[in-house]
């Protein structure tokens, strides 16, 4: 029989903002397959018209392989009538009122006709300008907010943050809401507004100083690392991802909200079909540098938790609590999407696997012969990290920078090479430190009990979003190491 929690959204309209990005575009996959009759999806992307939203849409959603199964499902004019049909592109930008829709009728349509709002824009570099990242993760959640309370039948406003807006903590951590101002440190309190101010003020003094756009792109930058770890956040991302938060829980008013807070994202585990990944995230920069031969040495602690998700869990996961509070009116409710509590799988384990499965399946070179990686030195704390970088490269850069003094047309350009790319890499491991030497365990006891909920109504038909499941030995060998492959490499 079919779910229930599936039939849900039949005839019921959704908006999805930022639907051109990995999650949402998997979110709307699993939408259009498990109920073909939701009455209309609006995709809101950044576009400079209708036929440019419409152009994205096709060309970096609809074309993408993740349709494939439905396409043979349904057949090709099949699914391009029911996109045709469903489907509505929305050009506009969270970061502005109205999220930037500025065709009236558009807008009043949308106004009359949305049930759902499903809140995926945003920018995820972690060291994003500050300016850029107020705007579309802070500002943008208060917008696409104050746009979800006008529409006139809209029961729900679904918003994907992060787990990580939790920062350094260790130990047990619960799906708890943010109040306004509250800092994780327990001191200064932050307030969003004298955020903006700083903002524009430093923008200001740029300009007058005559800064070119790249010095103003490095001086927002490092704003907004200066001003995360103030409030005792890893970056910027994050940073402005609790401030978004805290906007959502202060002005929500009778709406009821839904946060899901995913951990490390990764390639499909089932559904459309397994291995489905689109660019590299996280935990696979480090699988294909070694794959690749590129993995010298790395910082990481084996012992710990690396604590990531299938995208379609999420994806089934965004439905399933979306299903559970359309109607509940005035909640606030916070479900981390995460597998470290229920089901961890440790950085040893990854380690090996991708040791074994490249042994069997080594990469090719240019060259075309099989690329033989050495295991890499693993450090498990920063400062072990500095001293083996010290030693490996400060010498060589000490000796060269020498050789460019005395010889420039010789040495001067390869010592600027290896001084940038020791000060890049450098910068990268930083960032991503805190992620890498994470030691909490995110609770999940919220989408628990709503599995549980389900399994006794018997609505086992609802899509999987337990990482309980998951045989990590054979997901990263057999789906996930292949999906990057296939998806990301042979591209």
């Amino acid at each position: 029989m079919e779910s229930n929690r599936v039939k849900f959204l039949e005839n019921k309209t959704l908006l999805v903002t930022g639907a051109s990005g990995f999650l949402a575009k998997v979110f709307v996959e699993r939408v259009l397959s498990l109920q073909p009759n939701v009455k209309r999806l609006y995709l809101l992307v950044r576009a400079s018209g209708k036929k440019s939203a419409e152009q994205r849409l096709h060309s970096e959603v609809f074309e993408k392989d993740l349709f494939k199964v439905l396409r043979k499902n349904i057949g090709d004019e099949s699914l391009n009538a029911l996109i045709s049909e469903k489907v509505v592109p929305v050009p506009g930008d969270v970061s502005l009122n109205n999220m930037g829709v500025s065709d009236s009728n558009l807008l009043q349509d949308m106004m009359q006709e949305i049930d759902i709002v499903a809140h995926a824009a945003a920018t995820t570099t972690f060291d994003e300008r500050y300016d850029v990242a107020l705007r579309n993760n802070t500002f943008g959640a208060l917008n696409v907010l104050n746009f979800a309370k006008k529409c006139v039948k809209s029961q729900l406003l679904l918003h994907v943050s992060t787990a990580y807006i939790c920062g350094g903590r260790s130990g047990l951590i619960q799906e708890i809401p943010f109040a306004m101002g509250e800092t994780l440190h327990g001191k200064n309190k932050v307030d969003i507004n004298t955020e903006m101010q700083l903002v524009e003020q430093r923008l200001k003094q740029l300009v007058e100083q005559g800064c070119s756009e790249e010095e103003t792109k490095h001086a927002m930058r490092d704003l907004g690392l200066k001003r995360a770890k103030l409030f005792g956040l890893p970056n910027t991302y994050a940073f402005t991802k609790v401030m978004g938060e805290m906007f959502l829980g202060h002005y929500r008013e009778n709406m009821p909200i839904v946060i899901i807070r995913p951990t490390m994202i990764t390639s499909t585990f089932s559904d459309p079909f397994p291995g489905w990944i689109e660019g590299v995230k996280t935990v696979d920069t480090i699988i294909l540098a070694y794959g690749k031969g590129m993995l010298k040495c790395f910082l990481v602690d084996q012992k710990e938790a690396c604590d990531i998700i299938p995208v379609d869990m999420v994806a089934n996961a965004m439905i399933a609590t979306a299903a559970e509070h359309f109607h509940d009116s005035g909640s606030l409710t916070v479900y981390h999407v995460a597998s470290s509590y229920r089901n961890p799988t440790m950085y040893k384990q990854i380690t090996e696997i991708s040791i074994r499965y490249f042994k069997k399946n080594p990469l090719l070179g240019r060259s075309g012969m099989p690329i033989v990686p050495k295991p890499p030195v693993l450090l498990s704390t920063m400062a072990m990290f500095r001293l083996y970088m010290g030693l490996r490269f400060k010498l060589p850069l000490q000796i060269l920078e020498l050789l460019s003094i005395t010889f420039p047309s010789q040495f001067g350009d390869k010592y600027q090479h290896h001084n940038r790319k020791f000060k890049m890499a450098m910068r990268q491991v930083e960032i991503y430190e805190p992620y890498i030497l994470f030691k909490g365990i995110f609770e999940d006891r919220n989408l628990e009990t709503l599995r549980i909920k389900n399994e006794a109504k018997e609505m086992n038909d609802l899509p999987r979003f337990s990482s309980k499941c998951i045989d990590w030995e054979d997901y990263f060998t057999n789906t996930h190491i292949p999906g990057l492959v296939t998806h990301v490499l042979n591209k």
